[in-house]
């Protein structure tokens, strides 16, 4: 009898490590990436205030980069929306008026009115406006920038075009394009959606241009104006057609290449999540003037 407890007792042991075993597993693959992240936003943080320090400004980033959620491995894209242009006008509307104001820009484009009410609150900010693009920022981010009084990009980040665009499930039609349509066929050979949507792309084409002339207009002459809505906004290229620091100099638009290099760090805090069967790109710096034996220390 006293062996059979025994035995029994010593079953519910095992079986109570065994589930202890499991709950504490589940609390570390919980907390692990919670500690991660919270690491990860104060080194964030830490980086911003740096700037903020360095360039006498208030410091506002929108950095788009795909991302996943916790342990998952779900990758989710991001891109500019209406909480981003909540975030970031309520942050605008915060900053002192005689505070400059830097924005660090890193984003594939997104909602055209999110995009809108951003360029135009930054373009209302009575002190200095700066806009950082280390690395791009197309469609509505080039909005943003030209809302800016000046533009520091990286030698080989890029600008884009802000014309138009119209989706239709995976599909995405240039406003431009669908005009053209008109022109060159008759209307009796042109179905009822495509009438629509050439109405469409007249107003939404029209409805940028002014808000490119509002951004710019008072801060460059008439011609770099035009020159800018001629050549970001007309479709004269495709809609992801890098426009590089280079290009927008010679447009006539206000940049400069030399991007913070905390900037640079910053971004490092904001790399895109590698998953399996993605190539990834590592590299060792090595300081210049060693004799190739290997990289110097960095700290």
């Amino acid at each position: 009898m006293t062996g059979i407890l025994a035995s029994t007792f010593l079953q519910t042991d095992i079986f109570s490590l065994i589930n202890n075993f499991w709950i504490l597993l589940f609390v570390i693959l919980i907390l692990i990436p919670a500690v991660q992240r919270w690491s990860l936003n104060a080194a964030r943080r830490a980086l911003i205030r740096r700037i903020a320090v360095s360039m006498k400004a208030e410091v506002i980033t929108m950095i788009h980069r795909q991302e996943t959620v916790a342990f998952l491995g779900i990758p989710i894209a991001r891109y500019i929306d209406i909480d981003d242009s909540e975030e970031i006008l309520r942050a605008i509307r915060m900053a002192d008026k005689s505070t400059p104001i830097v924005m660090i820009l890193h984003t594939p484009g997104g909602v055209a009115l999110a995009a809108t009410q951003i360029a135009l609150a930054l373009n209302s900010h009575p002190s200095k406006k700066t806009v950082i693009v280390p690395h791009y920022a197309m469609s509505g981010g080039t909005l943003i920038a030209l809302a800016a009084d000046e533009i520091i990009m990286d030698p080989h980040g890029v600008l884009g075009p802000v014309d138009p665009q119209f989706a239709e499930g995976n599909t995405v039609y240039p406003a431009v394009s669908v005009l053209r349509v008109m022109e060159t066929k008759k209307t009796d050979d042109i179905d009822d959606r495509t009438i629509i949507l050439a109405d469409e792309a007249k107003k939404a084409l029209a409805q940028i241009e002014a808000t490119v002339r509002r951004l710019l207009g008072g801060r460059y002459p008439s011609q770099v104006v035009e020159t800018v809505v001629e050549e970001f906004v007309r479709g004269k290229y495709t809609h992801d057609n890098p426009i590089t620091a280079e290009d927008a100099k010679r447009i006539g638009l206000a940049v400069k290449t030399e991007v913070p290099p905390e900037v640079y760090q910053l971004m490092q805090l904001y790399r895109m999540e590698v998953r399996q069967r993605r190539p990834g790109v590592e590299f060792v710096p090595v300081m210049p003037g060693t004799s190739g034996g290997g990289p110097a220390p960095r700290s």
